[in-house]
């Protein structure tokens, strides 16, 4: 009998690295270090702007996004060279720029390089760059397949899901437009054309209601409870969608388990 020839040094990081080509359901144990490393970074870009906390520990948060980053690159470089093991990149030097490319990969590059940049607060364009750390965290979707699901829910109701939009989007002009007839006179500058009024439609319709704009009339506070009391509406229907989309998503997956389990069974006793 001819012995099972072992998988390479790259086939085995590349089944650690992504979790689709794993055998078996979850996360690998490199993945799941990756994933705690992530969230630190990320609680440490949080915390770095917290001045009382940089005046007396900035030299450990520096130190510590040096490393961070420093791993984030080997994890970078990593994933360079098995990504010739993904179908979806293919082999050779053109496998290896399509990974480049993509956008999962651009993420991760951005995220390791932003470790190494300044960190002062003296110019608003570095400022807006450290919150390119926080991009870290999109990384932890393509570390589930539960990300799949996902996609796969909203997907399935894409129709239902637009068709809600456009009539939340309908309720959104319409009521702003009859705000604005109605207290455009008397509020021209919240209600002077419909553009101004539509800010106080989307505040009404998303029930945040800010307060900073309402209606004075009393015909126009009439609308407005019409408008409150549809909006109540509008935004539960996206939501039972997704509700029933992401059930129905779990289901299939659940039973695709099912059927995958009961056929290893049925080789196992056949063998």
């Amino acid at each position: 009998m001819t012995a099972q020839r072992r998988p390479g040094l790259r086939a085995r990081l590349y089944r650690q690295l992504d979790p689709k080509a794993r055998p078996r359901q979850g996360l690998s144990r490199l993945n799941i270090a990756l994933v705690l490393l992530i969230l630190l970074a990320v609680a440490l870009a949080i915390l770095e702007t917290e001045p009382t906390l940089t005046d007396d520990y900035g030299r450990l948060f520096a130190q510590l996004e040096l490393a961070l980053g420093a791993v984030f690159i080997a994890e970078y470089l990593a994933r360079l060279w098995v990504c010739v093991e993904d179908p979806e990149f293919g082999p050779g030097w053109r496998g290896r720029l399509k990974f480049v490319v993509s956008p999962t990969a651009i993420i991760d590059l951005l995220a390791a390089v932003s470790s190494f940049t300044p960190t002062g607060q003296g110019m608003l364009l570095l400022r807006a760059w450290r919150l390119m750390r926080i991009l870290r965290l999109a990384k932890l979707g393509r570390m589930s397949r539960a990300w799949a699901h996902i996609t796969q829910a909203v997907h399935s109701r894409r129709a239902e899901l637009l068709l809600s939009l456009y009539a939340g989007l309908v309720v959104m002009v319409v009521s702003s437009t009859l705000l604005y007839f109605i207290e455009g006179a008397i509020q021209p500058d919240k209600f002077g054309s419909i553009p101004r009024a539509l800010w106080w439609s989307v505040a009404t319709l998303t029930t945040i209601g800010y307060g900073d704009v309402f209606p004075v009339t009393p015909l126009g506070r009439i609308l407005a409870a019409i408008t409150a009391l549809t909006s109540i509406g509008v935004i539960a229907m996206p939501t039972g969608i997704l509700a029933a989309a992401f059930s129905d998503a779990i289901q299939r997956h659940r039973e695709a388990e099912a059927q995958a389990l009961a056929a290893e069974d049925g080789i196992e006793e056949r063998a």
